[in-house]
């Protein structure tokens, strides 16, 4: 089954998602998402069977709300985003605009996932004030009503009943965490965190991020964190520490379209730290520093 993707979100680990599964426990009690973005990962895991239960979780509040409405109406979400959708004909650049500050006012959720699938490239970007200010692509008006139905349907049969919503901040989950959990993180990436960051509503504190990552250790919880990357032999980030006792294993993520365009030849690479506790739950044999490509992979 093709991951369904109601909400474009431009960062997403959809694409990466069989390469990521592929160092899962066989079976999971529950899948916990920190950071959950568009919440690609719990789909993924859904899809595939993996865990009993997931818990869903970003700071972002508005997009949490958004995928619980999914999961839990999805027909009376797939019918407001097509009121939405309809009412644009005709006047695409300026309907945008409108909904786009019905939206930062009013936070409704067929508002947001409207400009989601207009804005350019599914990339959400903040102002400082933390409203929604992405500019819309004018090439295109948006998934088709139809479309989009089948796709909120399918996540929804997927995780309903299964899945818990919040939007705090994540060292509560890490508290709440068990060693029958299993947790996986894509928080912002070195680079961004500790400032303002376009994309984000929040940054990452990248010391006390390392001190819950050894509370986890502590409670034998495993996990994986998706994080620092590189480009060419530009690295963004330094390892994290040592004495964390990760395994680290380097993605290749593709040709940089930026690069290509300079008409260089620079490849993206993303990495995936595994915890200790979920190495030994772990059948499959583990590359060290070795670039993996997704599209060698097959779906698990």
């Amino acid at each position: 089954m093709k991951i369904p993707q109601p909400i474009p979100y431009q960062g997403s680990k959809r694409a990466l998602a069989p390469l990521i599964l592929k160092y899962f426990p066989k079976k999971i009690d529950r899948l916990i998402e920190p950071f959950a973005g568009s919440a690609a990962i719990t789909v993924a895991t859904a899809i595939r069977g993996k865990a009993s239960s997931y818990w869903v979780n970003d700071l972002n509040q508005p997009l949490v709300e958004l995928i619980e409405k999914i999961v839990k109406d999805p027909e009376g979400i797939a019918t407001d985003y097509e009121k939405v959708w309809k009412k644009q004909l005709g006047n695409e650049r300026e309907y945008f605009k409108e909904v786009r500050q019905r939206f930062n006012t009013d936070k409704r959720p067929e508002d947001f996932l409207y400009v989601l699938a207009r804005c350019v490239k599914g990339a959400v970007r903040y102002n400082s004030l933390g409203e929604f200010n992405q500019s819309p692509d004018n090439r295109r008006k948006g998934k088709l009503p139809k479309t989009m139905r089948k796709e909120i349907l399918q996540i929804s049969n997927l995780l309903k009943g299964k899945t818990d919503f919040t939007a705090l901040d994540y060292a509560k989950l890490f508290q709440e965490a068990n060693e029958n959990d299993l947790i996986y993180m894509d928080p912002p990436y070195q680079g961004t965190s500790n400032k303002k960051d376009s994309r984000y509503l929040a940054g990452l504190d990248l010391e006390d991020f390392i001190s819950n990552l050894e509370l986890l250790n502590l409670k034998n919880v495993p996990y994986l964190i998706s994080f620092d990357g590189k480009l060419g032999n530009k690295s963004y980030g330094s390892d994290l520490p040592t004495y964390l006792d990760l395994q680290k294993i380097m993605i290749e993520v593709g040709r940089s379209t930026t690069s290509t365009l300079l008409g260089q030849d620079e490849i993206t690479y993303e990495s995936l730290y595994l915890s200790k506790s979920l190495v030994e739950k772990l059948t499959v044999k583990l590359p060290t520093e070795v670039a993996l490509k997704p599209k060698q992979l097959q779906l698990l």
